[in-house]
C-alpha cells in the first residue's frame, strides 16, 4: 500500500513541537546526579507541581519487572504568543520494558482519523485533548491500537526551546537541506549543533519535507533522543537545577514523584535501546478536510508491536477504524491509487451491522 499525503494542502498552521520523556529523565537525573536531601526535596517540590491525574487511566506500578506505557503529547501552546488549551499536534506512544531492557516509540500523525472516546464524534486525533483533556486522549489512543495507556506526559511548545538552551544545545543529523518558509531558518544536510530556537524549527518544519508529517515525526524523535542522551550523560549540577525550574511551568503528567524515582532506578537502561516507528496512514478527504486514514493491516501491525513490547499477546482489532475501513473497502474506496480519495464515515447503524456480520462470519 502506498503512503499518501493529500495533494490539496490543509490551511497552514504554525506546526508545533513538544516533547515529554525528557522530563522524566530530567527528574531521574536530578535526583541521582545532584544527590543529597535538599536536592531530592527540591526535585519533589517541582515535580509535585506538574502532577495532574488522568481519570480512568489504567495505572501500572512502576517496578523492576512490569512494563509500562506512556502517552507523550505536545500542545501548540507556550510559544508564538499562544496561551489557549491547544491541540496535541505531537502524539507518541512509548513503552518501557525493564525485563527486556528495551523501549518502543510510535508516533501517531495528528491528522489520524479516530472516534473520540466517550463521544460519537469522529475527528482528527489531535482534537481529543481539546475535547476532554489527557484522559480522553489516553482512552482514544487505547481504542485505536488496543493498548492500555498507563501514564501521560504533556509539554507545551515553549518548553522545548528552553530545555535545549538549558543543556547547551544538541547535536543532530540534518536529513536534507532546506529553508523554512515560516521561520526563514536554513538547515544544511549533515551534522549540526542546534540551540533551542533552531531545535524547535528543526523539529516543527513540515511543508518543506517531501515526506510531510512523517518526516517531521522522525526529526522529532531524533530531537527527543538527543536531549535525553545529553541530559543523562551530563554531570552539570547547574544544568540540572535549570531544568528543574522549567518543570512546573511547562509540563503536566500523572507520573508521581515516586513513579519517576522508580523509572530512574529500574528503567533507565531501557531508554538506551529504543525501537522507533510511525503509524502510517493513507491521505484522504472527509467533508473537504484532509485526514490520515490508517489501513487495517497497518493498525494491526502497530497494535501487535506495542502489545508485544508490553509482553501482551496479539489481539485482532475490531474497533471504529476497522469497521469503517471494511465499509469503505466494500463501497469501492481506492487504497492504492495515490489520488487522495474521499473517505466516508458511515453512521453507527451501518458500522454495527458490519461488525455483527463479521462476528457471524467468524
Amino acid at each position: 500500500m502506498q503512503n499518501q499525503n493529500p495533494k490539496h494542502s490543509a490551511p497552514k498552521q504554525h506546526s508545533k513541537l513538544r516533547r515529554g520523556i525528557v522530563w522524566t529523565i530530567v527528574a531521574l537525573v536530578a535526583v541521582i546526579g545532584i544527590g543529597g536531601a535538599y536536592a531530592i526535596y527540591q526535585t519533589k517540590a517541582n515535580i509535585d507541581q506538574t502532577y495532574s491525574a488522568a481519570h480512568g487511566a489504567n495505572r501500572a506500578k512502576v517496578s523492576n519487572s512490569k512494563p509500562v506505557s506512556i502517552l507523550l503529547m505536545g500542545t501548540d501552546t507556550g510559544a508564538l504568543g499562544r496561551t489557549d488549551k491547544g491541540r496535541t499536534d505531537t502524539i507518541m506512544v512509548v513503552t518501557i520494558n525493564p525485563k527486556t531492557k528495551k523501549a518502543t516509540m510510535v508516533s501517531i500523525p495528528r491528522d489520524t482519523l479516530v472516534k473520540i472516546a466517550g463521544t460519537n464524534d469522529t475527528e482528527k486525533i489531535n482534537a481529543a485533548y481539546t475535547v476532554g483533556g489527557a484522559s480522553t486522549s489516553m482512552k482514544t489512543v487505547e481504542k485505536l491500537v488496543d493498548v492500555p495507556m498507563n501514564y501521560y506526559v504533556l509539554i507545551n511548545m515553549g518548553g522545548l526551546e528552553k530545555v535545549v538552551n538549558a543543556i547547551g544545545g544538541i547535536e543532530v543529523n540534518v536529513p536534507f537541506s532546506w529553508t523554512d518558509s515560516h521561520t526563514h531558518m536554513s538547515f544544511k544536510k549533515g551534522k549540526a549543533h542546534l540551540n533551542g530556537k533552531q531545535a524547535l524549527a528543526f523539529a516543527r518544519m513540515r511543508y518543506e519535507d517531501p515526506n510531510g508529517d512523517y518526516g517531521r515525526q522522525k526529526r522529532q524523535q531524533q530531537v527527543i533522543q538527543q536531549v535525553v542522551k545529553k541530559v543523562t550523560k551530563s554531570g552539570n549540577v547547574a544544568m540540572y537545577q535549570k531544568l528543574l525550574n522549567l518543570l512546573s511551568s511547562n509540563m503536566k503528567t500523572n507520573l508521581s514523584f515516586n513513579d519517576m524515582i522508580s523509572l530512574a532506578e529500574h528503567d533507565k537502561d531501557s531508554v538506551k535501546h529504543v525501537k522507533k516507528s510511525s503509524l502510517q496512514g493513507v491521505g484522504a478527504y472527509i467533508d473537504d478536510a484532509a485526514y490520515q486514514v490508517p489501513a487495517t493491516k497497518t493498525l494491526q501491525n502497530t497494535s501487535d508491536l506495542l502489545r508485544a513490547s508490553l509482553g501482551k499477546p496479539k489481539e485482532p482489532l475490531n474497533n471504529f477504524n476497522v469497521q469503517q475501513n471494511k465499509l469503505n473497502t466494500k463501497n469501492g474506496f481506492d487504497w492504492d491509487s495515490g489520488n487522495n480519495p474521499v473517505y466516508t464515515v458511515y453512521d453507527n447503524n451501518a458500522a454495527s451491522d458490519n461488525a455483527n456480520a463479521t462476528q457471524t462470519n467468524n
